[in-house]
């Protein structure tokens, strides 16, 4: 008996597999082994329960699932997370849902962008994707996705002695929540469980909500990422205490901040020259609406 050529056979094989593949929502009790997925295929660094604990950490309430997974029988074979919120813009309540990690075995790719339309097909959201890959940026254009403003500065820590009194730094969650008020308090409550860092700053009777995480730049872990800052005054007056707070805390050695999080470029930093794209997808909302939290960014630690 003649064997089928290679061609057919591998055809064959992608129609059974393509029959057999099922794009599911995530739901809570898929999580473990949505985690375990992730923490084997995508990055070791980040263990399943780190997997497990960002998938649930933001406080979003209401959301229709975790984001879409690919099964082939028991099995699961790829996965698009997905964090979801509302927020209150110009007086309207927005949802959102950012787009986290995605990740498919080989050789299932073919069934990659089954994941991203099923996730892309619930009305009435705003998309965002702000950590996406070399090839992802592409596929996003052509669905529609435009590229936020990510003008970045490199913020240098410089070991300066800081007089005492003058402002107080703290990272303690009973000051945070004496200190801050309003929308503020509300976003400190909602994150307080992510993988992100806290830090309230004190200058006189102003205060500032700084969010950030600590990155790897050239494999070197001492990079003090902003996410968000609530008040961009206080923020560039206090720079140079938070630097050497960070230094002596975190051993952070710089800090990032894209100019639209930290409302322009702070006093001694350098315009960064690299990069990190960042994109969303909305028929109603301009760029200034879009933000980093409720995100990859600020519940998963990589």
């Amino acid at each position: 008996m003649a064997l089928a050529a290679p061609t057919a056979v591998a055809e064959f094989r992608r129609l059974l597999v393509a029959r057999t593949a099922e794009v599911q929502p995530i739901t809570p009790a898929d999580v473990p082994a949505v985690a375990e997925f992730l923490h084997t295929h995508l990055n070791r660094r980040v263990t399943a329960a780190e997997w497990r604990a960002a998938i649930a950490s933001a406080r979003t309430g209401g959301q229709p699932n975790h984001g879409f997974l690919l099964r082939v029988g028991e099995h699961v074979v790829g996965a698009y997370l997905a964090f979801y919120s509302a927020r209150m813009i110009n007086g309207r309540s927005e949802r959102f849902c950012n787009l986290g990690a995605w990740c498919v075995l080989p050789e299932y790719r073919f069934h990659s962008l089954r994941l991203l339309k099923a996730l892309l097909a619930q009305d009435g959201y705003h998309f965002t994707d702000l950590s996406p890959s070399g090839p992802v940026l592409g596929v996003n254009e052509r669905l529609g996705f435009e590229y936020l403003d990510t003008s970045a500065s490199l913020i240098p820590i410089l070991p300066r002695p800081s007089w005492p009194g003058r402002h107080v730094i703290s990272a303690d969650p009973d000051v945070i929540s004496r200190t801050l008020t309003g929308d503020a308090l509300e976003l400190y409550r909602d994150h307080a469980a992510t993988a992100a860092q806290h830090l309230v700053l004190i200058r006189g009777d102003e205060w500032c909500y700084v969010v950030f995480r600590i990155d790897t730049r050239k494999k070197v872990r001492a990079f003090a990422s902003i996410l968000h800052v609530s008040h961009a005054e206080v923020f560039r007056v206090m720079t140079g205490p938070l630097g050497r707070y960070l230094l002596r805390h975190h051993g952070v050695v710089a800090m990032l901040a894209d100019e639209r999080v930290a409302g322009g470029r702070p006093r001694l930093a350098i315009a960064l020259r690299s990069r990190r794209r960042k994109m969303f997808r909305s028929a109603s909302l301009a760029p200034n609406h879009i933000d980093y939290l409720y995100s990859e960014l600020v519940c998963v630690s990589w």
